[in-house]
């Protein structure tokens, strides 16, 4: 959905909400297939159960309400929140983990306000950062690669250890997740910043087998997956790319200037394009029309907070991947920026004769 501010005449763009959700979901196919490709099934059954739990969250509140619950159901927006919680998860996370944070995205963040339009918090980040901090040993597990696994795994074995925690065989989901070498790995984000902890340099760090050229294997291709997505919208007139580059340049300055500070502990603007959830935020979160801001002026100070909060807590936080919570603290700056940023109405401040 894309909300202009702009002078009269006004033109609409003949494309309902439904569209436009089915348009941003589609386009989050590449990425979706990118990360099925790199992790397993894991990530088709927790879109599944997204899928199912938010249809399921969002009609019981309807109903509650006593609003139409078919017609709402069929704007596509909750099922949007599902898709985009689901892949933001490690794959195999335990059924419980997507199903909670399901149900506090569309209950608690967009239905509890008044539904969509109303919501101020992006409903998908405001579930991952209650998993993440509810949950943190669930929400940091993430796989490497299959192609380092030792046992990949069958979907069989993924709906085993989703469902019941462990494989077919009774292997325990920290098994699952050892590699070929016999050790488990940390995402590439999450490697680099213990690394750098320890004294090693980025260089030191970037030898380990769960690296690739430019950051970590299989993640560089990921993001690149959601940045053909992200383009895809741009061209259709889905989103505006105000905040998609906003949020890219002032990431890449950021690690920039950062690794020219010292190079021997960041790893530089490319590795941080490239890994975590960087394209996704950009193109399909931080977009989010309802808690975004509606200015030009506005998204592009929006988007650059993002990328510099990213930059500041990857860096020097706690949290490997902090798109989730610099899309909320951004989210909580909208009202502020937007009020500083109206353009001024013809007329307005004129002198008179």
């Amino acid at each position: 959905m894309m909300l202009t501010m702009a002078s009269s005449p006004h033109n609409h763009s003949h494309k309902s909400l439904s569209q436009l959700m089915m348009t941003v979901i589609a386009a989050c196919i590449p990425g979706v297939l990118a990360q099925v490709y790199f992790f397993g099934f894991g990530v088709l059954i927790q879109l599944i159960l997204a899928l199912i739990t938010v249809s399921i969250a969002e009609a019981a509140v309807l109903k509650l309400r006593n609003k139409p619950v078919a017609a709402t159901l069929k704007d596509g927006s909750a099922w949007l929140t599902g898709v985009l919680l689901a892949i933001s998860i490690p794959p195999l996370s335990p059924w419980w983990i997507i199903v909670i944070g399901c149900l506090f995205a569309i209950v608690m963040v967009k239905q509890l306000y008044g539904g969509l339009g109303f919501n101020l918090f992006n409903p998908a980040m405001a579930a991952y950062v209650l998993l993440l901090i509810s949950f943190p040993v669930q929400m940091t597990a993430w796989s490497p690669v299959e192609s380092l696994l030792s046992n990949p795994l069958s979907l069989a074995n993924v709906t085993n250890a989703i469902f019941l925690e462990h494989s077919l065989t009774g292997a325990s989901l920290e098994s699952l997740r050892m590699t070929i070498d016999g050790t488990t790995m940390a995402t590439p984000l999450d490697s680099i910043k213990h690394a750098v902890d320890a004294g090693k340099t980025v260089s030191e760090a970037m030898t380990s087998p769960v690296f690739d050229t430019y950051a970590g294997l299989g993640w560089q291709w990921v993001n690149i997956a959601f940045l053909t997505g992200g383009i895809f919208l741009l061209v259709r007139k889905i989103i505006n790319w105000h905040i998609p580059v906003a949020i890219l340049l002032s990431l890449g300055i950021s690690s920039a200037i950062g690794y020219l500070i010292a190079p021997g502990q960041e790893p530089g603007a490319v590795f941080h394009l490239l890994s975590g959830a960087t394209m996704l935020g950009a193109f399909f979160i931080a977009t989010d029309p309802v808690s975004a801001c509606t200015t030009n002026k506005g998204r592009l100070i929006y988007g650059a907070g993002i990328g510099l909060l990213t930059y500041l807590i990857r860096s020097h936080g706690g949290y490997p991947d902090a798109i989730a919570f610099s899309v909320l603290i951004m989210n909580m700056a909208v009202p502020l920026i937007d009020h500083y940023t109206q353009p001024r109405v013809y007329g307005h401040g004129g002198k008179t004769s």
